[in-house]
Order: C-alpha cells, then structure tokens, then sequence
C-alpha cells in the first residue's frame, strides 16, 4: 500500500469514527460517565465491573459505600475476607476481593498511598505500572487513567470490539492494543471525547 493510499484511508477511519459518534450522541445523548462521587470509587469500579453488569458492580459499590469503605484508610483496615463477602454481588468475588488488596498494597508501595501521587505520573508509565498489579488487567488499567485520572487513553472493551468488527472498520488484528489503537490514532487525544465515546459505544452494547 503507498504512502498516499494510506493517507486516504486514515482519513477515511477518522471520517467515519468521527460520523459515527456524532450518530451515537444524537441518539443516546451525553451520558456524563463515570458515575462516581470520588476516584477512589472509580478505581473500584473499574475493578468490580470486570467480567460483570455495572448493575452488580454498583451493588458492590453500595454494600462498600454503606460500610464506610470508600476511603483509602477504611479500606485498608478491612480483611480480604470481609471484603470479598461485601462484593459478592459483583461475581468473582474473591478474584476481585483479591485485585483491590493488590491495588492498595501497590499504591502505598509506589505512590506512597497517594491516588492523586499515582496521576501526576506520565500516562504511559502509569499504565505500565499498574498492569503489574495482579488481578488488574489492560482495559481495566485504561478506564483508571481515563475517567480516574483524566488522561486521553481509550478503553476498547468487549461493547467496543464488537461493534467496530460489526461497522466492518479494520483493525488489523484482534488484540484489545489495536482496536484503542484504532481509536487513538485517528481521533484527537482529548479526555472529553474518549470518555463520551467509550460510555456512548456502552451505552449502545448495553441497549
């Protein structure tokens, strides 16, 4: 394929992306993500929400909320055991009872118990850093540092993947890494867009 060839088909994906949204927007309108009071919550969610509804997440969130524990210091003080019976609702709950010990031994470990410390590093080494945390995957990873820590990485979760493999929009492989890269590459790196996408393309998967 030539340079120019190229050229006019990375415009062509960002026109369609682009296209696209706008259709998702109109229809859907905003849908003001990520419902969350704090970004310790987010974190949280983010983890619950893996391999599950947000409905059972957000059960899990409220169990948490109505024992105090979405505060870093509550938080740490409850047992794994403990933890894991009040997320029951959010399936996995051991596995993810497990993950958000990770993440707090991480955090104080890292950043010295600081979420605010964890986000004023560069995205990139971020990310890299919290895919070490065991139990925490890559799109996992992506919806902390974009709706958590406002940076512009987009999460191309399973909604994502198979709505663009339904638009017949190519990605060159089926790795998660290509289809943000699809996302990425041809749309602005703004925090507003990537969070209004991401929820819109949900948003439609769910409905």
């Amino acid at each position: 394929m030539g340079l120019t060839t190229q050229r006019g088909e990375f415009r062509r994906t960002a026109r369609e992306l682009r296209r696209y949204f706008r259709a998702l927007l109109l229809h859907f309108g905003p849908q003001r993500w990520w419902p969350a009071r704090t970004r310790l919550e987010v974190i949280l969610g983010a983890i619950l929400t893996q391999n599950t509804t947000w409905r059972n997440a957000e059960l899990a969130i409220g169990e948490l909320r109505r024992e105090g524990l979405l505060h870093l210091g509550q938080l740490r003080g409850t047992s794994q055991e403990e933890l894991a019976r009040l997320i029951r609702s959010a399936g996995f709950y051991r596995q993810k009872a497990r993950a958000i010990r990770a993440f707090l031994d991480w955090l104080d470990r890292e950043c010295r118990g600081s979420i605010p410390r964890l986000f004023s590093l560069p995205p990139e080494e971020a990310r890299s850093k919290l895919l070490t945390v065991k139990g925490i995957g890559p799109e996992t990873v992506d919806a902390i540092l974009l709706y958590a820590g406002r940076h512009p990485v987009f999460v191309a979760d399973a909604y994502t993947r198979r709505i663009i493999d339904r638009l017949g929009i190519e990605t060159g492989s089926n790795s998660y890494a290509a289809y943000q890269s699809l996302f990425m590459t041809n749309l602005p790196a703004d925090v507003r867009l990537f969070n209004e996408y991401h929820a819109l393309l949900v948003c439609l998967g769910k409905n």
